[in-house]
């Protein structure tokens, strides 16, 4: 019989906890480790910083991050937990050396998976791209990446073994709440390209996402406005989805370079019925049906041509949201991806 274990090197999110829960829901004997929460090793922070010196002055054009838990504890809990699966969340290699985890795994008869979650997040960080690539990957007997850009890339490029699985969501039950419902919501983090695109919509839009102020200098006073300069997540992020009559996704700047854009805020929006404008990718057609079940733009002015068409008329908008609400509850839910999983890693 399986026994997971879910390793979480991107806990700040939620996506490692409540796809264990679905895990549990399906059957499955599953535990959960935040990988941020065990056990450092002594004096980290001095042994991080000294080793990463010494690397740099003796190899400046290499990536180096010194893992941070100390091993034989790790080691210790792997006996105690005795999974026959493992599932990284991320990454590990900020966490523990890859090949330490490989090592452990194969002498205790542990299959060892990735669900590749934050790869895109390295494009513009080509010495650690090429660490993660290189060094981590090929660990895993099987690599479960949310992109099929990034799934081709792995397995024709890298010769890995790869396969694509895109994000997932609960089912987000919120009413609206507040008086002043939001026109157009978009939650995430600074980048020059949502700067750009959102200037377009300055007078509708409502943001939330942190890095925003420090790019003040680059924005105008009037998108100023509208900027709460904060990352919310959970019950917050739900409420403020359930307020809005349009929720934007615009992906980040290396996401969009590579032609990929199916982020986890496409499936939180969905999973609260709201209706959905974002950015074009391929991927989204082999998902959803454009013009049905979500909304697409191309550019710009696009953009704001649709802002404005879908805020004066609601019962299309509503019916959208209805049919992406409907299609995500039948192919789209953690419950469903678990499945999927449980199938691949058995």
């Amino acid at each position: 019989m399986t026994k997971l274990l879910i390793l979480d090197g991107i806990s700040g999110v939620p996506l490692g906890k409540e796809l264990c829960e679905a895990f549990v829901q399906i059957g499955v004997k599953a535990d959960y480790a935040d990988l941020r929460q065990c056990e450092s090793q002594t004096l980290y922070g001095l042994k991080a910083g000294f080793r990463k010196a010494m690397n740099k002055r003796e190899n400046a054009a290499s990536f180096y991050h010194m893992p941070k838990l100390n091993e034989a504890k790790f080691a210790a809990y792997l006996r105690q937990q005795a999974p026959t699966v493992i599932l990284v969340i991320g990454f590990i290699y900020k966490y523990l050396n890859p090949q330490f985890l490989q090592k452990i795994c194969k002498q205790n008869n542990i299959k060892l998976f990735l669900y590749d979650t934050d790869s895109c997040n390295l494009y513009a960080k080509r010495r650690e791209f090429i660490f993660f690539i290189d060094t981590e990957l090929p660990i895993y007997d099987e690599i479960f990446s949310f992109s099929q850009v990034t799934t081709r890339f792995f397995k024709d490029t890298k010769k890995l073994n790869a396969s694509f699985l895109p994000f997932g969501a609960n089912n987000i039950a919120c009413k609206p709440i507040d008086t002043q419902i939001t026109k157009v919501l978009f939650i995430g983090s600074c980048d020059l390209r949502r700067i750009f695109l959102l200037e377009h919509i300055k007078d509708k839009v409502t943001i939330f996402g942190d890095r925003w102020q420090r790019n003040y200098p680059l924005i105008s006073d009037t998108l100023k406005s509208k900027i709460n300069d904060q990352a919310i997540w959970g019950a917050a992020l739900y409420q403020q989805l359930a307020d809005a009559e349009i929720v934007l996704n615009i992906t980040r700047s290396p996401f969009y370079g590579v032609e990929t854009g199916v982020n986890l805020r496409i499936f939180e929006a969905l999973a609260a019925g709201c209706f959905l404008l974002t950015d074009y990718c391929e991927e989204l057609e082999q998902l959803f049906v454009i013009g049905e079940e979500i909304e697409v733009f191309r550019s710009a002015s696009e953009l704001a041509d649709k802002v404005e068409f879908y805020l004066n008329n609601p019962e299309k908008r509503q019916t959208i949201a209805k049919r992406g609400h409907e299609k995500f509850l039948n192919y789209h839910t953690w419950k469903i991806r678990a499945k999927s999983i449980n199938q691949l890693v058995g």
